[in-house]
């Protein structure tokens, strides 16, 4: 249940909207992190520990006493029982229609905003990193040309049986991820070759061996000439340092690739963007 969900359903009993205001040196969340508290639950988290604890009892006294908005400034020190170092100011208020919609609003966006990741082979490794990356917040698509593919693959994975895959990878947006594991090593170089051919991939991965690699990169040399891209190419997808082939663990390390080079870019892109506007204040 998303947040939003649960302040739907909490809204008539009453709730309270807590954040992180400000958040300064070491701490658990960034500016912005929201949960919502009710009498008897709550919804999404600003950290965890000690913190979120705290938190929780001064939204549930708030929420007995109907009280206005308070802003509480809490160092994350021995005091608080955690050793973050840090210092975090906390909104809190009660819930209203109105932050309802707003956070309608914040999530569908934050939805729409998500990177994209496409998944190309709904085989047992396919399948297996489609279930690791469903829990994250990217739009993950999985792709394949055979018909009754896509049996235990969470409801929030768009699954596309394509008789030929290439026309999603040409249509996906630009900084899209493109993870190439197929029943066929030449359907494998195609989608490959066009993901890298893009030129705006955030990613681009296939599965193999160091052998398959060499003659993909040989065919791709002889047919583009010149072309930079294949620097761009991730094979063997998830490392080589772990030589586990178990889908399972394939899986979980090429999520971690996909982590570090999506969500670590979007992080990045967030703090320059805010320092700029700290600077132009």
């Amino acid at each position: 249940m998303t947040p939003a969900e649960f302040l739907a359903a909490s809204l008539t009993e009453g709730a309270v909207i807590v954040s992180i205001a400000q958040a300064q040196g070491s701490t658990p969340r960034e500016a912005g992190a929201t949960m919502i508290i009710s009498a008897g639950g709550s919804a999404g988290t600003i950290g965890g520990g000690q913190l979120e604890f705290h938190c929780i009892d001064l939204a549930r006294v708030l929420l007995d006493s109907s009280g206005p908005r308070q802003l509480i400034d809490i160092p994350l020190g021995p005091q608080m029982g955690q050793c973050c170092g840090g210092r975090v100011r906390v909104a809190m208020e009660p819930a209203t229609p109105a932050h309802l919609e707003a956070l309608k609003q914040d999530e569908a966006k934050a939805v729409a905003g998500r990177p994209q990741v496409l998944i190309f082979g709904a085989g047992h490794t396919g399948k297996a990193l489609a279930r690791s990356l469903a829990l994250l917040p990217l739009a993950v698509s999985l792709v394949d040309d055979r018909h009754g593919q896509f049996d235990e693959v969470p409801a929030a994975v768009a699954c596309l049986q394509l008789d030929d895959p290439e026309p999603a990878l040409s249509t996906a947006r630009p900084g899209s991820a493109f993870v190439v594991l197929t029943h066929s090593h030449a359907l494998d170089y195609r989608l490959a070759e066009a993901a890298l051919l893009r030129g705006d991939a955030a990613y681009v991965g296939m599965i193999g061996s160091a052998t398959k690699r060499a003659r993909f990169e040989a065919s791709f040399r002889r047919r583009h000439p010149g072309n930079k891209a294949l620097t761009q190419l991730t094979c063997p997808i998830g490392g080589s340092d772990v030589h586990d082939k178990r889908p399972e663990v394939i899986a979980a390390l090429t999520s971690a690739e996909l982590v570090r080079c999506l969500l670590g870019e979007t992080v990045t892109r967030r703090v320059r963007a805010r320092n700029r506007h700290d600077a132009a204040a």
